[in-house]
């Protein structure tokens, strides 16, 4: 059985706990600042400090076993999210279009195993975190939900990374190396090539656009067929 993982606290988690957390801290203290001297203050904070970690750490701690579920769940509220920034397509951007050559299913490849579907995710979670973590020129309540599709893919990533991590320590004793080179590692490197090159083609498109707001339309279209592409991915990984 799998050990549960302490996922890594991100800057966006960091940000969502202290802006959570602060103003229930600050009343604790607020209410009792003329009673309570200032060795009790300290001596209260560490054991606050000491329980809240004692929370996050439970929290944090994640299954790889579950895996799928987190990607299916943190995907689907992306999408939605995604959807609700755009309901309709802009007038002035239909005669702007561009193919991006989204991956899609060849037959002359080999039925992509549990590993290959992981550091898919990976690499997709964290392309789509860098492409809109450069997507400053947009309204305040669509900021807001952007803000949450990056913190998700930050945390998605991290949890990902984590658990080929562990699965990779666990399988190398076990793994016949003959079966590596020959049956998934190349298949997988030329996945993995092929959708860096996907998102390349992407951050071109934005660069040479000058990240115009038609371009930015348009990708955020591209981003929603690529994370429905993924979407479909985690039923593959459930059934494995």
């Amino acid at each position: 059985m799998r050990k549960l993982l302490p996922l890594k606290i991100s800057r966006y988690m960091k940000e969502s706990l202290r802006h959570h957390y602060q103003p229930w801290v600050l009343w604790i203290f607020s209410s009792q600042k003329k009673t309570i001297t200032k060795p009790d203050m300290n001596q209260k904070c560490k054991w606050l400090t000491f329980l809240m970690g004692l929370f996050i750490t439970g929290i944090l701690s994640l299954d790889c076993n579950f895996l799928n579920v987190h990607l299916r769940r943190v995907t689907w509220q992306n999408l939605r999210l995604l959807s609700s920034m755009s309901n309709s397509f802009p007038v002035e951007c239909l005669r702007e279009s561009k193919a991006f050559a989204l991956l899609q299913e060849n037959r002359s490849y080999t039925q992509p195993m549990k590993r290959d579907i992981k550091q898919a995710f990976y690499v997709m979670s964290m392309q789509v975190f860098n492409i809109f973590s450069q997507h400053t020129f947009i309204s305040t309540w669509k900021q807001k939900h952007l803000k949450q599709i990056l913190m998700g893919l930050d945390q998605q990533a991290e949890y990902v990374k984590q658990c080929l991590e562990e699965e990779e320590k666990e399988d190398m004793e076990e793994m016949n190396k003959d079966e590596m080179t020959h049956s998934g590692t190349g298949v997988s490197q030329l996945r993995g090539l092929e959708l860096r090159r996907y998102f390349n083609r992407i951050y071109n498109f934005l660069k040479e656009k000058k990240y115009n707001h038609c371009a930015w339309e348009l990708v955020q279209v591209e981003i929603r067929r690529c994370l429905y592409y993924f979407y479909k991915f985690t039923e593959l990984l459930r059934r494995k």
